[in-house]
């Protein structure tokens, strides 16, 4: 039985609130809702969101607790009184902001079960789906920067939610103009087990260990470097690999509400002292988490950085050969088509969508696809919940390692060598002016280039930005980032000399030297 959520853990007001003060515009976005500590991102616009959210599951039709398919999930019995699982990272005041959105739902008559510790963002959605939750909300500011803050909210199914829920939040705050926000009483919501404090790490450790080999990884007992940059991994990632009997050397796991002065993302320059304990004490691996455990990154043997790209391919190799896995995979318009290649190499195919995780997640929810993943860290499995999970992937690039051997280089190598070899890189490029990235994109849609780094272009995708597919299935992506006057640019060729000659090109094309 959970032990009820401690009154010291709950921003200490002991009496029911109402809020009428008019807050700053809150936009709930893609990837829920971020803004500035203290500025933005306060306490009364968390009340805010979370009064929404309340509202939302308790009349959706589609989504909440009236759902047909929420219904089922529950075995046909009526649905009980809405309940929601609520996590939170290690940032300035997280745990406390975590408790007041507790307090609103309670007041609006949704029950809560509240983490007893800080939770990585996949681990809501494992709980959520576990104890049959309507949903999920997490505090949390993912890889951003120490002074952001965020809120995320995870459907029932544990997955990111799509366009049509996060549209509905968006209009809901916006309608909700000046109307008062209510929060329960600590005593009542305490007394009545409105607001229950759990430790959720045991059902996420027996979640996770069950799509492992695990025999197979106690057996090669290798070693291996940890670094989760201060973040909500730092009680999951050691401890998982611990269980299987891995030797640890961990770095950054005392809570850090700054993250040591860099935003908790990890990269080849942020990972500079794992690279460092890898190479010194000849480890077998270094793995890291970001902020709040969705997203990963993977250092080989003599500390040099692997991208996600070379991961999924490898990944996705060991499991259909090594563990007998079938099913399709789905991928990001910037992300390798190395995947392709080695899916193709066993007969399966290759979804591909528009950026963002929860595009991946529609169709990892369907069961068809054994493998969704992204550029940038991201990465899950059939099975799963249907969202990325970087400890997760740290694990399952450890269970590559045992079967492969390290380094791990070698096996992508090998691959190369079967499959065509994938040389994948990315730059950005700030214009002067916000108009110069609108006349950018109306070039770019009326005059396409037909040649790009001595290749004819064979394709356009307009799905996402622009992607520009060559004949020998080179590719160039350039997307925007409005507001901002700012594009990534994206590519990918057979050779590090033709990768380095469509990122200049990218650029050129840009700045209308093409």
């Amino acid at each position: 039985m959970p032990a009820p959520v401690s009154g010291r853990l709950l921003f200490p007001l002991l009496w029911g609130r109402a809020f009428y003060i008019m807050p700053p515009m809150i936009r709930y976005g893609a990837s829920g809702w971020r803004g500035v500590l203290s500025d933005d991102f306060t306490f009364h616009c968390v009340r805010r969101v979370a009064h929404v959210l309340s509202q939302y599951v308790k009349e959706n039709p589609e989504f909440g607790v009236a759902s047909p398919e929420y219904r089922a999930l529950l075995g046909g019995s009526k649905a009980p009184a809405p309940v929601v699982v609520i996590g939170y990272d290690t940032r300035f005041l997280a745990e406390e902001l975590a408790h007041e959105a507790a307090l609103v739902l309670a007041s609006d008559g949704v029950k809560t079960l509240v983490s007893a510790g800080d939770l990585p963002t996949p681990a809501v959605g494992c709980v959520v789906r576990r104890h049959k939750a309507v949903g999920g909300l997490t505090v949390t500011g993912s890889r951003a920067p120490a002074e952001f803050g965020g809120m995320k909210w995870t459907p029932f199914w544990g997955g990111a939610a799509p366009p049509s829920i996060t549209e509905d939040i968006d209009r809901r705050l916006e309608l909700l103009g000046s109307h008062p926000i209510k929060t329960m009483a600590i005593d009542r919501s305490l007394r009545e087990s409105w607001i229950v404090s759990t430790d959720f790490r045991e059902e996420y450790f027996e979640q996770v260990l069950s799509l492992l080999d695990v025999k197979a990884i106690k057996k090669a007992r290798l070693k291996v470097g940890v670094d989760v940059m201060h973040g909500a991994a730092r009680l999951y990632l050691r401890p998982l690999l611990e269980r299987l009997g891995v030797s640890v050397t961990a770095l950054r796991e005392k809570r850090d509400v700054l993250f040591g002065g860099q935003a908790p993302e990890p990269s080849p320059s942020s990972l500079a002292g794992l690279s460092d304990l890898v190479k010194r004490n000849r480890l077998h691996l270094g793995l890291a988490c970001d902020g709040d455990g969705d997203r990963f990154g993977v250092l080989d043997a003599g500390g040099e950085w692997l991208s996600a790209d070379d991961i999924l391919g490898m990944v996705f190799e060991h499991l259909a050969t090594r563990r007998g896995m079938r099913g399709k995979v789905v991928r990001s318009v910037v992300t390798s088509h190395f995947v392709d290649a080695v899916a193709k190499s066993h007969g399966l195919e290759t979804r591909e969508t528009q950026v963002g995780f929860r595009h991946i997640g529609e169709h990892l929810r369907t069961g068809q696809y054994l493998l969704g993943g992204e550029e940038s860290g991201g990465l899950s499995i059939a099975g799963h919940v249907p969202d990325k999970d970087g400890i997760l992937a740290c694990l399952l690039v450890l269970e590559v390692a045992c079967a492969e051997g390290v380094p791990l280089a070698r096996f992508r190598d090998r691959l190369f060598k079967r499959v065509g070899a994938f040389h994948h890189g990315k730059d950005r490029l700030r214009l002067e002016r916000s108009r110069q990235a609108l006349e950018v994109e109306e070039r770019l849609r009326v005059r396409p280039p037909l040649e790009l780094a001595g290749g004819s272009v064979w394709r356009i995708d307009l799905s996402d930005g622009f992607k520009f597919i060559l004949r020998d299935g080179s590719w160039l992506c350039v997307r925007s980032q409005p507001p901002e006057p700012v594009f990534r640019i994206y590519a990918e060729a057979p050779t590090p000399k033709k990768l380095d000659a469509l990122l200049a090109a990218g650029k050129k094309l840009l700045q209308g030297r093409f």
